[in-house]
């Protein structure tokens, strides 16, 4: 890459905005991840927005309002297996493409989701026709 931060390269906030509403457009239109958000996705997207930015060398907004990310423990509220990382990486994919974000910047970006994403699984589905132990 250059001496640019990938915020940068991509045209810092319009772009961001544009990426958090292309992903929470498919996201509100998923049935496997809709009911995981709140009826009011507004508070969502501005954490993402500032997450996003700031992550990829913006402003450290997210951290002044919000402190560490600590995705983990924000989301282990949430049943996140393999299902639900596969469909929520598919959306912010998706809108990577739809927004236009070009090389260097799209490979980091996508790379870093896609380790994000895995990391939040905190669930795991028995395998189809076993019994589980525990009763569930």
């Amino acid at each position: 890459m250059s001496d640019h931060t990938i915020y940068q390269l991509i045209g810092g906030d319009a772009t961001i905005e544009r990426l958090v509403e292309q992903f929470y457009a498919r996201v509100e239109a998923d049935p496997v991840l809709r009911s995981m958000f709140p009826a009011d996705l507004a508070p969502g997207k501005r954490h993402q927005y500032l997450f996003i930015r700031q992550y990829f060398g913006g402003p450290s907004e997210y951290a002044e309002q919000r402190g560490h990310p600590r995705l983990r423990m924000r989301h282990a509220p949430f049943a996140i297996g393999q299902r639900e990382r596969d469909a929520w990486l598919g959306h912010m994919l998706a809108a990577i493409d739809d927004v236009g974000i070009a090389e260097p910047a799209r490979s980091a970006m996508r790379d870093y989701f896609a380790r994000a994403a895995t990391h939040m699984i905190n669930h795991s589905d028995p395998m189809p026709g076993r019994i589980a132990l525990d009763g569930a």
